[in-house]
């Protein structure tokens, strides 16, 4: 009888289970604690990251044992304590002595210099995921919030989802979903939460819901030169554009096995770049943007502003637009 199932509480399992038939294989789950940073969400057991949160609601338990109906212990937070008597050294920030170009400069299309194991790795992943786009993969999970059904076949797509059309908010300890919000401090209990709609599994995501690509980007400078790097994988090389004026930066990334996914990263500089000296590398991991200082010192942050799509031009009140001519700097 259903009503003598027992619920486990094993993290990343959360079926009902039946104590006659409970084996040290019936329980797939995760040993370890969820951990959200850097917009990467995985568990600390098997090192599984992602950055979409129903990829990680449905990423398998690495470890089988017995279902479980106790619930295990949070972990308490602690904080860390504050130093007294810390001495903070404040230096002058030196100021530019050029002037300070317009943001409407022209925008200079980069030629990047690109390793071959990209151009290979891009090429083979693309071939094969072209082969299979049309294949739904036996034991692919439901990419609809808190569903944890997955895909056994053309029946499969017969059965009622039931799933939350909200998106999960972690605040001040509690969790909860949008579309319901029924808050939990326990991560446990917000995973169990019977979805609050029904509908049709959703097997594959749609291409509106893989339009933007969370890339963690940052940078490093030294006396001549600020070094941006941007971490992505199976990028393509030849859509994919870098733009620079002296004082823009400019990053669009084209993710086709994404379903065209991009990646945009648009920002007013600090300081300000000599554009003809400097240069842009791809590789398998990361897009590296090398732009020499105009002048040598060094910057206090690397940008501005980092919002320009929308931003206007103080000197014509017009748009800002990535749109512009390219001008090909391999030979200089």
């Amino acid at each position: 009888m259903s009503s003598d199932l027992l619920q486990c509480y094993n993290r990343g399992c959360g079926k009902k289970y039946d104590v006659t038939t409970n084996t040290d294989k019936s329980c797939q789950h995760h040993p370890g604690e969820p951990f959200f940073h850097d917009a990467y969400k995985g568990w600390s057991c098997c090192n599984k990251k992602c950055t979409d949160f129903t990829e990680f609601l449905n990423i398998k338990g690495c470890t089988f044992s017995q279902h479980s109906n106790v619930k295990p212990i949070e972990p308490e937070k602690t904080q860390k304590p504050v130093p007294d008597g810390d001495v903070i050294e404040v230096k002058p920030i030196e100021k530019s002595r050029l002037k300070r170009p317009s943001l409407r400069t022209e925008l200079v299309l980069m030629k990047p210099l690109v390793a071959p194991t990209l151009r290979k790795q891009f090429e083979e992943v693309f071939v094969e995921k072209k082969e299979n786009s049309d294949e739904i993969v036996i034991g692919t999970s439901c990419k609809n919030g808190g569903c944890t059904s997955t895909y056994q076949g053309p029946i499969s797509n017969d059965q009622t989802c039931t799933y939350h059309p909200g998106v999960p908010i972690f605040h001040e300890g509690m969790k909860y979903w949008s579309c319901c919000q029924r808050k939990t401090s326990d991560f446990n209990a917000f995973l169990n939460q019977a979805g609050c709609e029904s509908g049709s599994h959703l097997w594959v995501k749609k291409d509106e819901d893989s339009t933007k690509v969370q890339c963690r980007w940052d940078y490093h400078q030294t006396g001549t030169h600020v070094v941006v790097s941007i971490y992505a994988k199976q990028y393509c090389p030849d859509k994919s554009e870098i733009k620079l004026n002296p004082i823009r930066l400019y990053a669009n990334l084209i993710f086709p096995n994404q379903n065209g996914a991009t990646f945009n990263l648009d920002v007013e500089l600090c300081g300000i770049i000599d554009v003809s000296q400097s240069k842009v590398s791809m590789f398998g991991t990361k897009v590296e943007i090398n732009m020499r200082k105009a002048e040598a010192f060094s910057w206090s942050k690397l940008e501005i502003n980092n919002k320009l799509d929308s931003l206007k031009d103080k000197e014509s009140g017009e748009e800002l637009g990535p749109k512009v001519e390219g001008i090909d700097l391999s030979d200089l």
